[in-house]
């Protein structure tokens, strides 16, 4: 077999690991059922999800003829990285309300089309969503503005 599209093999391969990492990253947690949801339970239905995609765009490279892979853009690995890193390091002390838009504003700049007035209604809207959606809704035990701005 010939491979047709070696950007749709790589991706797929990559999604595959990440799936397959999790998974076994979350073994040792407890699945629990649909009804009573362990922690286990929503990153290894998402893993099986990441591993499907993955395997359709193994398959896809063998059928499809595709784009080559481009040259590796650095700035923006850097910058996405650089991005995790930052939120993992400010979201406690800071809060989600400044680590989230931070995170968003750094990762942006590695987009070719980076323009601040979107990515600044993009960031006050995705920091509403989850503030709402994770720190209320579901609790999660982040503070929405961390112990360096709360005096």
């Amino acid at each position: 077999m010939k491979i047709r599209s070696l950007k749709d093999l790589l991706a797929g391969l990559i999604y595959i690991f990440f799936g397959v990492s999790a998974i076994i990253i979350a073994g040792d947690y407890n699945l629990g059922t649909a009804f009573k949801m362990g922690p286990a339970y929503f990153p290894t239905v998402l893993s099986w999800l990441l591993i499907f995609v993955g395997s359709i765009s193994v398959i896809r490279a063998f059928i499809t003829p595709g784009a080559s892979v481009g040259a590796i853009s650095f700035k923006g690995l850097f910058l996405v990285t650089a991005a995790i890193v930052v939120f993992g390091l400010v979201a406690r002390g800071a809060g989600l309300a400044i680590a989230l838009p931070l995170q968003l504003f750094i990762s942006a700049g590695a987009s070719v089309k980076f323009h601040w007035q979107t990515t600044l209604a993009i960031a006050v809207g995705l920091t509403l969503f989850c503030v709402l959606v994770f720190v209320k809704g579901l609790g999660i035990p982040l503070p929405i503005i961390g112990s360096w701005f709360a005096g």
